[in-house]
């Protein structure tokens, strides 16, 4: 599983009405809330980069000291303090979780900037792209979670010469594969808008977003190599800085390049654009002037076989999940079109709202992919048995406050998007649907994560697949063909169930992870 990262182009439902309103087909929203919420989150954004970055500072000067113009550095051992294990869990989670839920409000914020327009050819052409963004997307993330899930473990072993040739190998075959990819995309632009659905009213619009969203692939690419590589040396809070900069950027330039200037769908590509690149500039000064193991130099661009069926094994299927969270959106609103376009924008508001408890369980999730990999790597088994255990209980424990929370005020928050009284009650069942079994889906979220961590590749596979994928879909016909409409409804809920048992199940097979010593 991956990160879901900031960007995503505008949603086709979320159309701009007169008088400056988000509008669904017979729905309104009142977007003054969102401009005050923008504006406050942006500037208490600016403010927390602003600690973070006096933190780090004073982190990194307590970590060495000079010796005329020599600086000592701390052992190896010193990159995670393990004696206060949780702790260190939390302090690699907890910036995770924050730039994920920067990503719900980035989301929200380039809706309303492009539903401004009130042009809705061009909020069409900018959603056609999003499976553009989610394949580059997808292509980061070979490289940046395989590649961290070996770096951890290199760590683990102390091998740092090791780690310096797996980190430049990623960040060159990640550049070289954003060129060549930007040369396809640009090569076939018109036959793959074509597929991507654009009509001759949406065309110029889609092909201006998609030319500089091409023109920009490696800089995407990039972007997600280092938030990852720089996390496993610890540097948690940095990737976090470097992610909400590149945010806070885009967010200040989608209004002026979009209405501003005038540049419409070309204007937000070039504003994600340029997000992207001075968060790449932020890393790579990162790398050389606070990194004592990752590397960027030409000269250490070579990996092993072994190595290189790591980094892809557990890459190909960190990137497998983003797909497949795409096509179970596409299957579910298949099977909820014959209902109605009203159930099928229920249940997109419904996703956005679950999102809040989703991204929360990623983020914890996530954040002990370094920690994971290191221990595994340096065989402290014990460590890792102890760790596992505390994250297992954690994330159930929060899961089912989080369930709670948002099933008991799910019409109320449903209420917040829409006024209709039969598309509120429509979408608090669907919300409730999708978090009662939150608990189950943060057990196959750590258990993916764990796996990747630590180079399993074919439990990380068949986990990759299964939530969001083969379980998913199976569920979905069994459900349907029992319950009819309440059955597409039930079929995650189901998904979960199964798939936190096949986790546990794999989980007692690799016993190795947490077998002791």
């Amino acid at each position: 599983m991956q990160r879901p990262h900031r960007k995503a182009p505008a949603r086709a439902f979320c159309c701009s009405g007169p008088g400056g309103k988000f509008q669904l087909p017979g729905q309104r929203f009142q977007t003054g809330w969102v401009t005050n919420f923008l504006h406050e989150f942006t500037s208490f954004l600016l403010f927390h980069c602003a600690i973070c970055l006096c933190h780090v500072s004073q982190t990194n000067a307590s970590k060495t000291f000079i010796i005329g113009t020599k600086v000592e550095e701390k052992p190896m051992d010193s990159i995670f303090d393990l004696d206060h294990l949780y702790r260190t869990y939390f302090k690699m989670a907890l910036p995770s979780v924050f730039g994920l839920m920067v990503s719900v409000v980035y989301n929200l914020a380039d809706t309303f900037f492009i539903a401004q327009s009130n042009d809705t050819a061009l909020i069409a052409g900018v959603s056609l792209c999003a499976p553009v963004f989610t394949a580059l997307m997808a292509f980061g993330n070979i490289y940046g979670q395989g590649g961290s899930s070996l770096i951890s473990r290199l760590l683990g072993q102390d091998d740092r010469e090791g780690t310096g040739r797996v980190s430049s190998f990623c960040f060159y075959v990640a550049l070289t594969t954003g060129v060549v990819l930007a040369a396809l995309m640009m090569l076939f632009r018109v036959p793959l808008l074509g597929i991507l659905g654009a009509t001759a009213e949406t065309m110029p619009h889609a092909q201006a977003y998609y030319t500089v969203l091409a023109i920009g692939a490696p800089a995407t690419v990039l972007n997600f190599i280092h938030s990852n590589l720089v996390r496993c040396e610890g540097m948690a809070t940095q990737s976090m800085i470097g992610s909400i900069g590149g945010t806070v950027i885009n967010i200040i330039l989608d209004p002026i390049l979009i209405t501003t200037v005038g540049w419409g769908a070309r204007g937000a590509a070039i504003a994600t654009i340029v997000g992207y690149l001075c968060s790449d500039l932020y890393f790579l000064w990162l790398l050389h002037k606070k990194s004592r193991c990752l590397s960027v130099k030409l000269s250490q661009c070579h990996v092993t076989g072994r190595e290189l069926q790591q980094i892809l094994g557990v890459g190909v299927t960190a990137a497998l999940s983003n797909l497949m969270q795409s096509l179970t959106v596409i299957v579910m609103n298949q099977f909820l079109l014959p209902y109605g376009n009203d159930k099928i924008a229920a249940m997109g508001i419904a996703s956005k709202v679950s999102m809040i408890a989703q991204l929360v369980l990623v983020g914890f999730s996530f954040g002990g992919i370094p920690l994971f990999g290191y221990l595994y790597g340096a065989k402290k088994r014990d460590v890792m048995r102890k760790l596992i255990r505390f994250c297992l209980t954690f994330l159930v424990s929060i899961a089912v406050v989080l369930s709670l929370i948002l099933c008991l005020n799910s019409g109320a928050l449903m209420r917040l998007f829409v006024q209709d009284a039969g598309m509120i009650a429509t979408g608090a069942q669907m919300l409730r649907w999708q978090v009662c079994t939150a608990a189950f889906g943060g057990v196959v979220l750590l258990l993916t994560v764990l796996f990747q961590a630590t180079g399993k590749i074919i439990p990380s596979f068949l986990l990759s697949i299964s939530r969001q994928g083969v379980v998913f879909l199976l569920a979905l016909v069994v459900c349907v063909h029992l319950f009819q409409y309440q059955g597409v409804l039930m079929a995650q809920a189901v998904a979960d169930i199964l798939s936190a048992a096949l986790a546990l199940g794999l989980l007692a097979a690799n016993h190795d992870i947490i077998a002791k010593q």
